[in-house]
């Protein structure tokens, strides 16, 4: 035993450091018995997801989805696992093969509201793709005057979401129209020829989905969204006419900008900027893709758009989702997904980690 030179000192010092320790057990046995609240949970309300509106169209004929380990995944879980929280589905008028109608639509919103995804609702307004190069009316509806299709219009978006309230799913975003670059539902809603009929448009698609789904955000869709001067003529046109939308949507393909990523995703970034302070709008990026083929610079994208959007201040910019990451081996010669031709994900879908 070590020899204590100042036996008194060591004995003052003693009792002092048992005075802290007493008067620590009991601050810590009176903190014990009055536990804290449980920390709540970190959430971010950056949307980051994926389109998968092919998803049970590519099951039905044997697609099968496999994590990096090669282990078979249901494919929104799969989805999930990669950092991705949102999920968005495209509705047809009444499509030939029945998929994307509003049956299938159901079931797909169930499945991802079971994998505790967020959900957007696209509505096409067509019984086929619609996009800035067509916009067909759908068959039903083709002979009807501007009056009673707008009815229809607004027919149509309450009965599905009815059925998707009825399933238990509450879409948080819902597109009036899908890249509506020059309007919908041509000749009568051509924006560049009659814009006050396109803001009508909108307008019913927008109190048919405020109707049934008051909080979800209704969307107007535009592709290009590195073209400032697109969403200009258009925003300016509709404000002109009062339409009534919560958020504008982009799409955001490199391959049609001519510029690279880079320069492509700053003039994203630009527009989405001067929509917000124009329109006084949210934004939200909600279809991208790259070739599969070149997944680290796809990666490089996405990780650089995701960050722009996450810079844009207030929270204004909602999210960003990938079209279609999980078609692969050129299904329906669609070359633009995010997953390898055995059926894993690519390293482009790190990005959304």
């Amino acid at each position: 035993m070590k020899q204590i030179k100042n036996w008194p000192n060591f004995l003052a010092s003693r009792a002092v450091l048992s005075l802290i320790i007493v008067s620590c057990m009991a601050t810590t046995c009176k903190k014990q018995s009055t536990p804290l609240p449980p920390t709540p949970p970190v959430t971010d309300s950056f949307a980051k997801g994926a389109d998968v509106g092919w998803l049970t169209e590519m099951e039905a004929a044997g697609v099968k989805f496999y994590s990096t380990a090669g282990t078979q995944t249901e494919c929104i879980a799969l989805l999930k696992s990669l950092g991705m929280n949102s999920i968005r589905l495209r509705v047809w008028v009444n499509p030939a093969a029945g998929w994307n109608n509003a049956a299938d639509v159901v079931t797909k919103a169930v499945r991802a509201k079971n994998m505790g995804m967020r959900v957007m609702i696209d509505f096409h307004y067509s019984d086929d793709w619609a996009d800035p190069g067509k916009q067909t009316k759908p068959a039903a509806w083709a002979a009807q005057d501007f009056a009673t299709m707008k009815t229809s219009l607004a027919t149509h978006t309450t009965d599905v979401l009815n059925q998707l309230k009825t399933a238990g799913v509450t879409p948080e975003w819902v597109q009036v129209g899908n890249e509506t670059n020059d309007g919908m539902l041509w000749p009568d809603g051509r924006a560049s020829t009659n814009m006050t009929n396109f803001a009508q448009l909108v307008n019913a698609g927008y109190d048919a989905v405020k109707s049934v789904f008051p909080s979800a955000k209704v969307i107007v869709h535009l592709s290009n969204g590195y073209d400032n001067s697109l969403f200009r003529w258009m925003f300016d046109g509709l404000r002109t006419n009062a339409a009534k939308y919560d958020v504008i949507g982009m799409s955001l393909y490199p391959s049609w900008a001519g510029t690279g990523w880079a320069v492509a995703n700053q003039n994203c970034l630009n527009n989405m900027n001067d929509m917000i302070s124009r329109y006084n709008k949210e934004v939200m990026i909600v279809e991208v893709g790259m070739p599969w083929d070149n997944a680290t610079e796809c990666k490089n994208f996405l990780a650089d758009i995701i960050a722009k959007g996450k810079s844009v201040a207030n929270k204004k910019c909602l999210g960003v989702l990938y079209w279609e990451p999980q078609a692969y081996n050129n299904w329906k010669g669609y070359t633009l997904g995010a997953f390898y031709n055995n059926g894993k994900p690519s390293v482009a879908l790190d990005a959304f980690k």
